[in-house]
């Protein structure tokens, strides 16, 4: 027997056993998506490469380093979505949601594709919940997303956690500030890494997004944004945070949040756990036009699900395990058998969950079996059952027996349904 096959680095398989952690998260996420008035989007698993070059922008290390693009069978270059955003906005422009009364409010779960070094909660293939809202430039729709992302973690009993917000300013504030940047870096220029060189002149303000070390130690004695926003941008970051207070909503100025992705503009923020980022987003307001759509604004946050479950295991946060089975009908003989394999399936269209033998195995392993499954209810078939159309029902938890009329699925379904 030769090596066995491996999942490509960097990926990893949900496997029956852990599916219930991931339906209970979605379950719960879109139920609050829901109650804000947030519709479900799905878009395609690749997009054209100049989607993400102009709408995540060229000097992020999602474009430059860690993309998993192709050239397609017509010679196009195609590239797995690393994010969510910028397939959102293209299917919000290609059909005309912009025409609809706004704003527009929507969430999706997605698959993503990033080419990273492999650590504990980064996955190369990873899974995220996101949200966008389109056309509203008002305060107010910055603090429902930030409202949304904080109670999407607390629905699932997170308590230490803390919002960091800044602003980034719009296209005046940030020219202003790229050139302080610049003056800044100038006397650090030959200490940058390569890639961090080549954003100088294009966007230094990707620098302070680097994640080599000597890049980071540079950039800490940096002029921050927050010194630089014209007064409308104050206005709206001031605003934004009465809006939070009014929601209770603890927060904490971090003038040193740029995000990783080029479109944001004004408000960005991440919410995180015991000093661990889980959550993050801002505003793109100039992102739907850049992308040929009219000038519209929009903000919206990325949800890492595989982050969010080793967050709630480190915290011993025990997501409820479903009952898998109800009932497990045994057999002995062939007879019963076919019998069993009836009645299962007659019970599980009335709402059952149902099982019987597929292994031939003795009426004692069937029971271990059930027992495995932990199947709630068990019913032995035999001749004299089927004869008498007459068995008896055993309840696992405490033993007790009860009498059962084989010819009354009903009565058996509701019994087991409201015990």
């Amino acid at each position: 027997m030769g090596n066995k096959m491996q999942a490509p680095k960097g990926t990893k398989d949900m496997l029956p056993s852990d599916a219930y952690k991931w339906h209970y998260i979605e379950d719960k996420l879109r139920k609050l998506s829901d109650e804000f008035g947030v519709r479900e989007i799905r878009t395609p698993m690749f997009e054209s490469t100049d989607l993400f070059k102009r709408g995540v922008g060229e000097t992020t290390d999602v474009v430059q380093k860690e993309m998993y693009t192709f050239e397609d069978k017509g010679g196009r270059s195609i590239t797995l979505k690393p994010e969510g955003t910028a397939p959102a906005v293209r299917a919000f422009i290609q059909n005309s949601l912009y025409a609809d009364a706004q704003p527009t409010k929507m969430y999706y779960f997605t698959d993503a594709f990033r080419y990273e070094n492999v650590q504990k909660g980064r996955l190369r293939q990873f899974h995220q919940y996101g949200i966008e809202f389109f056309g509203s430039s008002e305060p107010s729709i910055d603090a429902e997303v930030i409202t949304l992302a904080v109670r999407a973690l607390k629905e699932f009993g997170l308590k230490d956690l803390s919002i960091n917000i800044n602003s980034l300013g719009c296209p005046e504030c940030r020219k202003k500030y790229n050139e302080a940047l610049k003056e800044y870096f100038k006397s650090n220029y030959d200490d940058l890494c390569e890639t961090c060189k080549s954003r100088f002149d294009r966007n230094p303000m990707r620098i302070l997004d680097c994640k080599e070390k000597k890049c980071q130690e540079i950039g800490k004695g940096a002029p921050i944004i927050l010194d630089y926003l014209c007064d409308d941008c104050n206005a709206h970051l001031e605003k934004v945070k009465q809006y939070l207070e009014i929601m209770g909503i603890q927060y904490k100025l971090d003038p040193y949040i740029v995000r990783g992705l080029d479109y944001y503009t004004r408000t960005v923020f991440e919410v995180l756990n015991n000093g661990l980022a889980i959550c993050g987003g801002g505003r793109y307001d100039k992102l739907i036009e850049e992308l040929n759509g009219p000038q519209m604004p929009a903000i919206g946050f990325g949800l890492g699900l595989e982050r969010l479950l080793l967050v709630l295991e480190s915290e011993g946060i025990e997501i409820p395990k479903p009952v898998y089975n109800d009932l497990y009908i045994g057999s002995i003989g062939e007879n019963a058998h076919l019998n069993a394999f009836k009645y299962v399936n007659l019970l599980r269209e009335r709402g059952l969950k149902c099982e019987c033998d597929h292994m031939a195995k003795s009426v004692k392993a069937q029971m271990k079996y059930a027992n495995k499954i932990d199947s709630r209810f068990t019913i032995i078939l035999g001749d004299d059952e089927l004869a008498s159309c007459k068995a008896k029902m055993k309840r696992m938890s405490d033993g007790e027996q009860f009498e059962i009329d084989l010819n009354n699925l009903d009565e058996i379904a509701n019994m087991v349904l409201n015990s």
